[in-house]
């Protein structure tokens, strides 16, 4: 899994940056075909916003968190994301369930 970080309108500090990729290389437990995470933290007005997009093979799952802590945001966005992989984790199960199931009835 390929990690991209950016950060607008502000510099980021080493530990946000190492907090920010550990949280999403845990996600690779919950699905291992992920192929590319974005993540861009960005501060809009008095929020501060983290989202993050993890590209799997034939979808976008994207995550957007806002508040009023970087690291909160992250974490938050982090754990949205977790439950997307999951939901897309189980439809694709079902496909294949369903698909089996079609080809020996």
């Amino acid at each position: 899994m390929r990690i991209t970080f950016t950060a607008r309108h502000f510099k980021p500090s080493a530990n946000l940056k190492v907090h920010a990729e550990d949280k999403v290389a845990a996600l690779n437990k919950y699905y291992d075909g992920i192929l590319d995470v974005d993540i861009i933290l960005d501060f809009v007005k008095q929020e501060q916003v983290a989202e993050i997009i993890a590209k799997v093979h034939n979808a976008k799952l994207t995550a957007i968190e806002k508040s009023e802590d970087m690291y909160k945001s992250i974490d938050l966005a982090v754990e949205k994301l977790e439950r997307r992989i999951k939901k897309y984790k189980g439809k694709l199960r079902q496909h294949s369930k369903d698909r089996i199931a079609s080809e020996m009835g």
